[in-house]
């Protein structure tokens, strides 16, 4: 959900800008996601990617990977159970995803793309000051991402229509209450004007 009110209309340098695409694999968009369905996500980080990389910007595919048996998840403790033994593909990024020859692409044990990864240093190697981010989950992965590149000093956009999660509220909540205050949340159009792309 697009916060309501007048938005500042994006205003990006493609050359400065990265999309970071988060956990588009086999085990996280095996089950259903709202309110954004997996295809649409799927299909609308594609569209990203393309625009991205046609105008002079770098295009980032994340996954995570916790072992075939959960062995490389974070240690604390939780009131969920442990994972378990996890499908052999879990971690294998889209056909789709791959098939765009991202510049980067970045494996996570946890769910933020920055924290104990390259994903920083090979940002700014790059010139990168923007961050597009989009994916699953909204409030998950997507969030700590967004979290995390704002305490570094990066730009970051939510690309809302490019994300979704388990639940529409979940979802909403993380779009209307929490990213807007580290983060600018634009539609996959806004964003695509931003980029002088549309």
């Amino acid at each position: 959900m697009i916060p309501s009110g007048d938005v500042v209309a994006l205003e990006l340098d493609p050359r400065k800008t990265a999309l970071v695409m988060i956990d588009l694999q086999k085990g996280i968009l095996s089950t259903p996601r709202l309110p954004h369905d997996v295809e649409t996500v799927v299909d609308r980080n594609v569209t990203l990617a393309k625009a991205v990389k046609a105008a002079g910007g770098r295009v980032v595919a994340v996954r995570v990977d916790f072992g075939a048996g959960g062995e490389l998840a974070p240690k604390g403790a939780t009131d969920t159970t442990p994972m378990g033994d996890l499908p052999a593909d879990f971690a294998d990024l889209r056909p789709e995803i791959l098939a765009l020859a991202p510049d980067l692409i970045v494996t996570k044990r946890q769910w933020g793309a920055f924290f104990g990864t390259d994903l920083d240093p090979c940002l700014r190697r790059l010139g990168v000051e923007t961050v597009l981010v989009a994916g699953v989950a909204t409030n998950m992965g997507v969030e700590s991402t967004v979290r995390e590149g704002w305490s570094l000093g990066y730009g970051m956009v939510v690309v809302e229509d490019a994300c979704s999660s388990f639940a529409a509220e979940a979802h909403d909540f993380a779009t209307t209450k929490i990213l807007p205050r580290i983060a600018r949340v634009r539609s996959t159009a806004q964003t695509l004007n931003g980029l002088g792309a549309a």
